[in-house]
């Protein structure tokens, strides 16, 4: 009996041994992750309840909630909120759907099928300025844009997109970035489709709407979800092609929640109130995470 408690406590401290120098491995990790992540994140609730200036040293000192009211209170905080919004959903309805139907598209036999998905996977790897730059210079440009000069072959009027339509052009610009992606990950959710399935529903009779919304379209619901989530994350963040193309303008109808912190931190010289916008954003994000994530779990077990 002694025998087997004595080889019972040596494997117990063999384990808790193995356990330290586990912890001790990844000590330097973690410290670094904690060093990355957290204190720029404790800095910048802690400048959300400084008044801190940089163009005025003299406003110094605890702030309160004043920064949190201010910006709450302002009505372009509340446009760039709904220019978000819009962003988001509209990229989200172009991509998902865009990609939903060239991925079955694309899965179908046709001459010149590999140059084709290349071609349309290509833009996931240009730079978000890159695109906005040429999209703002190449393509609408009112005087020697492209589209300009296929409305003028046509005798019509060229449009200047990025003044009159500011939201909707960003929007074109995002979409035709994340397309791509959409397509990518969709279209290996339709490769993996059972092709028995295909078969007997085609000689069911079941016409080709019929197959894409009861058979393909169920099939692709958990590819969805994944899609939606991860592009929701990254659209919430859109900058660059913004500050290219509108710089937040004509007024803030293209400013969304950040381009609305750099404005407010590197164009206004608000640091309080642009960490503020920035603790906003970061729950917002959270929340937004948070909901998307257990969206895409519940369609993972069923």
């Amino acid at each position: 009996m002694s025998a087997v408690t004595t080889a019972s406590q040596h494997h117990r401290k063999a384990a808790i041994g193995a356990g330290a120098s586990g912890a001790l491995m990844l000590a330097p990790a973690v410290f670094v992750l904690l060093v990355w992540s957290v204190v720029p994140l404790v800095l910048t609730l802690w400048y959300s309840f400084q008044n801190y200036n940089l163009v005025d040293p003299t406003l110094h000192g605890f702030a309160g909630v004043n920064n949190y009211w201010y910006l709450l209170s302002d009505p372009d905080f509340l446009q760039s909120l709904l220019n978000t919004a819009i962003l988001v959903i509209g990229v989200l309805v172009i991509s998902v759907g865009g990609g939903t139907l060239l991925a079955v598209l694309y899965d179908q036999e046709f001459v010149g099928r590999g140059v084709a998905r290349v071609l349309v996977i290509s833009p996931f790897f240009v730079m978000p300025t890159v695109s906005a730059l040429l999209w703002k210079n190449l393509m609408l440009h009112p005087i020697y844009g492209v589209y300009s000069w296929m409305m003028r072959a046509v005798g019509l009027t060229p449009i200047d997109w990025l003044q009159r339509f500011p939201m909707l052009t960003v929007m074109m610009i995002v979409a035709w970035e994340w397309l791509p992606f959409a397509v990518l990950i969709l279209l290996t959710a339709v490769q993996s489709l059972d092709a028995e399935q295909k078969e007997a529903a085609l000689l069911d009779g079941a016409g080709p709407v019929a197959r894409f919304f009861h058979i393909v379209l169920p099939h692709l619901s958990r590819a969805i979800a994944v899609v939606v989530m991860i592009e929701t994350i990254y659209l919430l963040t859109i900058f660059a092609e913004i500050m290219v193309t509108t710089a937040g303008g004509p007024g803030v109808a293209s400013t969304n929640l950040a381009y609305l912190i750099y404005s407010r931190a590197l164009l206004q010289f608000d640091v309080g109130g642009a960490s503020a916008g920035g603790v906003i954003a970061i729950v917002i994000a959270n929340i937004a995470a948070a909901f998307l994530v257990r969206a895409v779990a519940r369609h993972l077990e069923v």
